[in-house]
């Protein structure tokens, strides 16, 4: 589509941002995210506070100047290192060119951010995900200085980077700037736009991700009414924000709503888009998945079924959607202990993910590890250790080694070993995931007292009962905390 007036291209970028947001052919929180040696990998000692820190936290809270002097200062002791493969100051300086940006002094803003660029380039990988942010974030000051701080394209440019840093797994990077994307908009746009309705519905589905279910919830109502006003109840663009509330309902249990709004979606998506629609065919996986949650495997699978079907013929039998349907239906069979029809369908997911997207890609770790699950329940344990070792390197390197999607191998990594008995190297994979989920997370989330749980049994088959009813009585807080903040 041509984009003829700024407002639309405004429009088109946010609603890229929010259809990734809304494909939901996801894994099951644990049967994701690893190397090929056979030794097991050692714990590693928690990272030094970085020195941009300090200036970066003034800035998240809006204390520019503080961050300015603060940065300043780390940039100078930095600068003593010198500026050939310093990454430490190629952070600072990032920092310091958003502070400037929003001190209102573009020139310096846009200077730091391309000195940071340089010496990334110069350091990195031409692919590396620093490298893209720092793209990024020259585009968003250029913006900035060609229409005004409180422009719709800036509110556009601020909503696309945090879902960058959303999928990097920088959670307080991202939630500042879907917030600041959200106030621009209101501005710009006032609180009844539907490009308004479709930040408000990003920062919704970044909360309902990290488990923040009620914060979620009614964001995602209130950008459903407006949706529903401007557009109209029955028009498709209802359709990303009625899918994530759904998803929302159905990861809090509430199957009866879920399947109320997803057979609202796919109603609304086969009359407006037609039945054999990539739209209809996200819909009929999330169904899937919700009725799979249920244990009603007998009608999950004829939608599974369908929604491949549509893909392979509208996408081809090559394409990465067809590979994520192809692993949940794997995960279906799972489920049902069929396993060597399982076997078969993540086998195949994962050659198209390695042929389409390469053999390092972070969707080809999903695939190992799903694989690899599959032969621990199986009690394949020789097959599934190289493959959990393969997708956590995988993980480590894209993503970074405190991102939640490398906790998520390492438990599923130390759950191979505590059931096998191998107490020894069990212990630091899940000492490692639960620091990363605690640090990224926050000690709260449900996903921590997962992570507890386990590791009390393992203290326990260690005779270490005392550790153990002490992480036990953690993981009791944390769901009776999160069952009252989101009941059901």
């Amino acid at each position: 589509m041509i984009a003829v007036t700024v407002m639309k291209a405004c429009q088109v970028a946010i609603r890229i941002s929010c259809l990734l947001a809304a494909l939901c052919l996801s894994c099951p929180a644990w049967s994701q995210v690893g190397a090929a040696k056979q030794d097991a990998p050692k714990s590693q000692p928690v990272e030094p506070p970085k020195q941009d820190e300090p200036g970066r936290k003034a800035y998240q809270r809006g204390d520019l100047i503080e961050a300015e002097k603060l940065l300043l200062a780390a940039e100078k002791d930095s600068e003593k290192k010198g500026e050939e493969r310093n990454l430490e100051l190629a952070d600072i300086l990032r920092d310091l060119g958003l502070v400037y940006n929003s001190l209102g002094k573009p020139e310096e803003a846009e200077s730091a951010l391309r000195r940071s660029l340089k010496i990334r380039m110069a350091t990195l990988a031409a692919d590396h995900q620093d490298i893209a942010e720092s793209y990024n974030l020259i585009a968003l000051v250029k913006k900035e200085r060609e229409f005004g701080p409180e422009h719709p394209e800036v509110a556009s440019s601020l909503n696309n980077l945090a879902a960058f840093y959303r999928g990097q797994g920088k959670f307080g990077d991202a939630e500042f700037l879907y917030k600041r994307s959200l106030t621009v908009a209101e501005n710009a746009l006032g609180p009844e736009h539907p490009d308004f309705a479709l930040i408000l519905n990003n920062l919704a589905f970044f909360y309902s991700s990290q488990g923040r279910y009620s914060e979620a919830e009614p964001l995602f109502r209130r950008s459903l009414v407006i949706l529903e006003k401007t557009r109209g109840p029955e028009h498709p663009d209802i359709l990303q924000t009625l899918n994530n509330l759904a998803e929302l309902c159905r990861n809090q249990g509430r199957y009866a709503e879920a399947e109320t709004l997803f057979r609202r979606s796919l109603d609304i998506s086969e009359k407006a888009l037609g039945p054999e629609h990539a739209n209809v065919a996200l819909i009929l996986n999330n169904s899937a998945l919700l009725f799979r949650d249920q244990g009603r495997y007998a009608e999950a699978e004829p939608l599974f079924k369908r929604s491949l079907a549509i893909y392979e013929k509208q996408l081809g039998p090559q394409n990465p959607r067809v590979a994520l349907v192809l692993n949940n239906l794997a995960e279906l069979y799972r489920s049902e202990g069929k396993y060597a029809e399982a076997e078969a369908l993540y086998k195949r997911s994962l050659a198209i993910k390695e042929k389409v997207l390469g053999s390092g890609h972070p969707d080809v770790a999903v695939s190992l590890n799903n694989l690899a699950e599959l032969y621990r329940n199986q009690g394949r344990y020789s097959e599934a250790e190289p493959l959990y070792k393969r997708s956590l390197a995988i993980r480590e390197k894209v993503l970074g080694s405190q991102h939640p999607e490398v906790a998520a191998v390492l438990y599923n990594f130390g759950e191979l070993y505590r059931s096998q008995g191998k107490y020894a190297e069990a212990e630091p994979l899940l000492k490692r995931s639960l620091a990363i989920m605690e640090k990224v997370l926050g000690p709260g989330h449900p996903d921590v007292a997962r992570v507890l749980l386990s590791y009390a049994m393992l203290l326990r088959d260690t005779n270490r009962s005392g550790e153990a009813a002490k992480m036990e009585e953690r993981a009791r807080e944390i769901h009776d905390r999160n069952s009252a903040s989101n009941p059901p």
